[in-house]
């Protein structure tokens, strides 16, 4: 598989859940070109285990994602009406009530196929529709994707390994960084941190204090 950092990120259009309950059909990333950052994450399935960990950690966190102007979408190859339920479910019963940000329904998997992360063996009948043998879901894909729609940072990790919100603000924060100074931001670098030229002196005036 090859990586999707440096290409503009797969368009589609396809049934969401936003404002945590109201269900439109033809949602897209493609009206924030220009506007805003976009942090798209891919979770397995609903009425998961790890899973609901993960949606409440990213709406915890959303005042950090709204000063930073970016908007977080999350997707699963469930339906509408998956998701729709599972967001009337109570976070003391294992669903995701609370959870403000859209929720995109990939029932027919093709957008987790485009960016890399189905978690299947699938092919394309005659007419090039997506096949898929099993039961298949989305590996833990998450893409930081810039304002002109090209994405900058991924990220995929195996079913039972949950991210960090933390990071993804951190990666958030260094893209802002790199494209408003044009510096580039080393090892551990947080927001307020030293970064660096694209220079030798200044490398070697960075690993000489750290």
């Amino acid at each position: 598989m090859s990586t999707l950092v440096g290409k503009e990120a797969p368009r589609f259009d396809a049934p969401a859940v936003i404002n945590g309950g109201q269900i439109i059909e033809g949602y897209s990333l493609d009206q924030y070109l220009d506007k805003k950052y976009v942090v798209f994450f891919f979770y397995p399935m609903d009425f998961t285990f790890v899973c609901p960990t993960e949606l409440h950690a990213f709406q915890q966190k959303m005042e950090e994602f709204d000063k930073r102007d970016v908007v977080v979408v999350g997707c699963s190859v469930d339906s509408e009406y998956s998701h729709f339920a599972w967001l009337n479910m109570p976070k003391n019963e294992g669903g995701i009530q609370g959870v403000k940000y859209p929720l995109v329904a990939d029932f027919s998997k093709t957008i987790a196929q485009r960016y890399g992360v189905l978690a299947a063996d699938y092919d394309y009948d005659e007419e090039g529709n997506l096949i898929c043998e099993g039961n298949p879901v989305a590996l833990r894909g998450l893409f930081l994707i810039d304002k002109k729609g090209i994405v900058r940072h991924e990220l995929i990790n195996d079913l039972s390994l949950g991210r960090s919100v933390d990071e993804v603000i951190r990666m958030v924060d260094a893209l802002i960084h790199v494209e408003k100074y044009g510096e580039v931001c080393p090892a551990n670098w947080m927001q307020g941190d030293e970064a660096i030229k694209e220079t030798n002196k200044s490398l070697s005036d960075y690993l000489s204090h750290h």
